[in-house]
Protein backbone atom coordinates (compact mmCIF):
# COMPACT_ATOMS: atom_id res chain seq x y z
CA UNK A 1 0.00 0.00 0.00
CA UNK A 2 1.28 3.30 -1.32
CA UNK A 3 2.07 5.69 1.80
CA UNK A 4 1.39 9.81 2.05
CA UNK A 5 5.21 10.14 2.05
CA UNK A 6 5.67 7.43 -0.65
CA UNK A 7 3.19 9.69 -2.97
CA UNK A 8 4.92 12.52 -2.13
CA UNK A 9 8.36 11.53 -2.98
CA UNK A 10 6.67 10.18 -6.58
CA UNK A 11 5.22 13.81 -7.36
CA UNK A 12 8.43 16.36 -6.54
CA UNK A 13 11.25 16.73 -7.95
CA UNK A 14 13.69 13.24 -7.80
CA UNK A 15 16.56 13.70 -5.57
CA UNK A 16 20.22 13.79 -7.57
CA UNK A 17 21.97 10.33 -7.73
CA UNK A 18 24.54 11.04 -5.66
CA UNK A 19 22.14 11.75 -2.71
CA UNK A 20 20.24 8.34 -3.64
CA UNK A 21 23.80 6.85 -3.12
CA UNK A 22 24.31 8.56 0.14
CA UNK A 23 20.99 7.84 2.03
CA UNK A 24 21.09 3.91 0.23
CA UNK A 25 25.32 4.07 2.06
CA UNK A 26 23.80 5.66 5.49
CA UNK A 27 21.76 3.02 6.05
CA UNK A 28 24.03 -0.08 5.02
CA UNK A 29 26.52 1.51 7.13
CA UNK A 30 25.23 3.31 10.09
CA UNK A 31 23.25 3.20 13.09
CA UNK A 32 20.37 5.20 13.41
CA UNK A 33 19.92 5.81 10.01
CA UNK A 34 16.72 7.36 10.44
CA UNK A 35 18.27 10.66 11.30
CA UNK A 36 19.42 11.19 7.59
CA UNK A 37 16.94 13.56 5.87
CA UNK A 38 15.75 11.96 3.08
CA UNK A 39 13.94 12.43 -0.47
CA UNK A 40 11.36 14.99 0.33
CA UNK A 41 12.89 16.98 3.70
CA UNK A 42 15.88 16.96 1.26
CA UNK A 43 14.26 18.70 -1.45
CA UNK A 44 12.26 21.14 0.61
CA UNK A 45 15.62 21.94 2.53
CA UNK A 46 16.80 22.72 -1.35
CA UNK A 47 13.86 24.79 -1.85
CA UNK A 48 13.76 26.66 1.40
CA UNK A 49 17.97 27.28 0.83
CA UNK A 50 17.34 28.09 -2.85
CA UNK A 51 14.66 31.02 -1.63
CA UNK A 52 16.56 32.29 1.35
CA UNK A 53 19.64 32.65 -0.84
CA UNK A 54 22.03 33.09 2.16
CA UNK A 55 25.35 33.87 1.95
CA UNK A 56 26.37 31.96 4.67
CA UNK A 57 24.85 29.03 6.53
CA UNK A 58 25.49 27.06 9.54
CA UNK A 59 24.56 23.46 10.52
CA UNK A 60 24.20 21.90 13.74
CA UNK A 61 24.59 18.06 13.53
CA UNK A 62 25.89 16.72 9.73
CA UNK A 63 25.67 13.05 10.25
CA UNK A 64 26.28 11.76 6.82
CA UNK A 65 26.36 14.87 5.12
CA UNK A 66 23.21 14.54 3.41
CA UNK A 67 21.20 17.83 4.73
CA UNK A 68 24.94 19.27 3.90
CA UNK A 69 24.57 18.48 0.24
CA UNK A 70 20.73 19.54 0.16
CA UNK A 71 21.44 23.21 1.27
CA UNK A 72 24.83 23.10 -1.06
CA UNK A 73 22.80 22.09 -3.78
CA UNK A 74 20.27 25.53 -3.12
CA UNK A 75 22.51 28.21 -2.24
CA UNK A 76 23.76 30.89 -4.43
CA UNK A 77 27.60 31.30 -5.81
CA UNK A 78 29.65 32.34 -3.33
CA UNK A 79 28.03 30.76 -0.04
CA UNK A 80 29.35 28.91 2.31
CA UNK A 81 27.87 26.51 5.15
CA UNK A 82 30.13 26.07 8.26
CA UNK A 83 28.61 22.32 9.80
CA UNK A 84 29.26 21.12 12.92
CA UNK A 85 29.36 17.20 13.33
CA UNK A 86 30.19 15.70 16.97
CA UNK A 87 31.61 12.28 15.99
CA UNK A 88 35.12 12.49 14.92
CA UNK A 89 34.85 9.28 13.41
CA UNK A 90 32.68 10.82 11.07
CA UNK A 91 35.47 13.12 9.52
CA UNK A 92 37.48 11.10 7.09
CA UNK A 93 33.99 9.72 5.19
CA UNK A 94 32.34 13.54 5.54
CA UNK A 95 35.54 14.92 3.87
CA UNK A 96 35.99 12.46 1.14
CA UNK A 97 31.96 12.95 0.68
CA UNK A 98 31.76 17.10 0.49
CA UNK A 99 35.31 17.10 -1.60
CA UNK A 100 33.03 14.99 -4.51
CA UNK A 101 30.28 17.77 -4.56
CA UNK A 102 30.54 20.21 -6.76
CA UNK A 103 30.16 22.98 -3.86
CA UNK A 104 32.30 21.03 -1.95
CA UNK A 105 34.99 23.99 -1.65
CA UNK A 106 32.50 25.82 0.16
CA UNK A 107 31.50 23.61 2.71
CA UNK A 108 33.15 24.12 5.99
CA UNK A 109 33.51 21.04 8.60
CA UNK A 110 33.92 21.79 12.31
CA UNK A 111 34.29 18.13 14.26
CA UNK A 112 33.65 18.31 18.02
CA UNK A 113 30.73 19.15 20.38
CA UNK A 114 28.77 22.41 19.19
CA UNK A 115 28.78 24.73 22.02
CA UNK A 116 32.31 24.51 22.14
CA UNK A 117 32.84 24.99 18.39
CA UNK A 118 29.96 27.72 18.03
CA UNK A 119 32.39 30.46 19.84
CA UNK A 120 34.87 29.80 17.42
CA UNK A 121 33.39 30.86 14.12
CA UNK A 122 33.69 33.89 13.01
CA UNK A 123 30.70 35.59 11.41
CA UNK A 124 26.93 35.49 11.27
CA UNK A 125 24.59 33.28 9.28
CA UNK A 126 21.04 34.21 7.25
CA UNK A 127 20.59 30.90 7.65
CA UNK A 128 20.64 28.04 10.26
CA UNK A 129 19.86 24.53 11.00
CA UNK A 130 19.29 23.02 14.25
CA UNK A 131 19.64 19.01 14.14
CA UNK A 132 22.15 18.28 16.82
CA UNK A 133 21.50 17.02 20.34
CA UNK A 134 18.05 17.70 20.89
CA UNK A 135 18.69 18.26 24.86
CA UNK A 136 20.68 21.50 23.70
CA UNK A 137 18.03 22.68 21.37
CA UNK A 138 16.88 25.81 23.86
CA UNK A 139 21.22 26.47 24.33
CA UNK A 140 21.86 26.29 20.43
CA UNK A 141 18.88 28.66 19.91
CA UNK A 142 20.82 30.96 22.60
CA UNK A 143 24.18 30.81 21.24
CA UNK A 144 22.93 31.68 17.42
CA UNK A 145 20.34 33.98 17.43
CA UNK A 146 22.28 36.94 18.19
CA UNK A 147 24.40 36.29 14.81
CA UNK A 148 21.65 35.86 12.13
CA UNK A 149 20.29 39.09 11.06
CA UNK A 150 17.05 40.42 11.12
CA UNK A 151 15.40 38.51 8.01
CA UNK A 152 17.53 35.58 8.46
CA UNK A 153 15.93 32.14 9.37
CA UNK A 154 16.90 29.83 12.03
CA UNK A 155 15.24 25.62 10.92
CA UNK A 156 15.02 23.49 13.61
CA UNK A 157 14.46 19.29 13.09
CA UNK A 158 12.55 16.80 14.68
CA UNK A 159 10.29 18.89 16.70
CA UNK A 160 7.24 17.08 16.84
CA UNK A 161 9.38 13.93 17.59
CA UNK A 162 7.73 11.31 16.54
CA UNK A 163 4.72 12.79 18.26
CA UNK A 164 5.58 12.25 21.56
CA UNK A 165 5.49 16.00 22.22
CA UNK A 166 1.79 15.57 22.24
CA UNK A 167 2.38 12.33 25.05
CA UNK A 168 2.62 13.38 28.67
CA UNK A 169 3.82 10.04 29.47
CA UNK A 170 6.24 10.97 26.75
CA UNK A 171 7.73 14.11 28.66
CA UNK A 172 9.41 12.03 31.08
CA UNK A 173 11.90 11.27 28.52
CA UNK A 174 14.67 14.32 28.33
CA UNK A 175 15.18 14.55 24.84
CA UNK A 176 11.24 14.86 24.03
CA UNK A 177 10.97 17.09 27.32
CA UNK A 178 13.91 18.97 25.91
CA UNK A 179 12.33 19.67 22.29
CA UNK A 180 8.59 20.05 24.17
CA UNK A 181 10.38 23.11 26.17
CA UNK A 182 11.79 24.19 22.71
CA UNK A 183 8.74 24.75 20.91
CA UNK A 184 7.14 26.34 24.07
CA UNK A 185 9.86 28.85 24.06
CA UNK A 186 9.95 29.17 20.53
CA UNK A 187 6.27 30.04 20.41
CA UNK A 188 6.73 33.02 23.00
CA UNK A 189 9.84 34.57 21.34
CA UNK A 190 8.35 37.63 20.05
CA UNK A 191 12.09 38.14 18.08
CA UNK A 192 10.96 35.34 15.64
CA UNK A 193 7.82 34.35 12.92
CA UNK A 194 7.58 30.72 13.37
CA UNK A 195 5.56 28.05 12.19
CA UNK A 196 5.97 24.08 12.14
CA UNK A 197 5.53 21.89 9.26
CA UNK A 198 4.62 18.19 9.58
CA UNK A 199 7.80 16.99 7.20
CA UNK A 200 8.98 13.76 8.63
CA UNK A 201 9.55 14.50 12.07
CA UNK A 202 8.77 18.07 12.31
CA UNK A 203 10.52 20.88 10.74
CA UNK A 204 9.60 24.49 12.75
CA UNK A 205 11.00 27.12 10.38
CA UNK A 206 11.82 30.37 12.33
CA UNK A 207 12.11 33.73 10.65
CA UNK A 208 14.23 37.11 12.49
CA UNK A 209 11.98 39.91 13.12
CA UNK A 210 14.50 42.30 14.66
Amino acid sequence: MTTLEDYIADHIDPEPEYLTRLYRQTHLRHLYPRMCSGHVQGRLLRMLTSMIAPSHILELGTYTGYSTLCMAEGMPPGATIDTIEIDDEMEDELNATFSAHPRGNDIRLHIGDATMVLPHIEGRWDMVFIDANKRLYNQYLDMVIDRVPAGGFILADNTLWDNKILDSDSLHDAQSRAIAEFNDRVARDKRLSKVILPVRDGLTIMQRLE
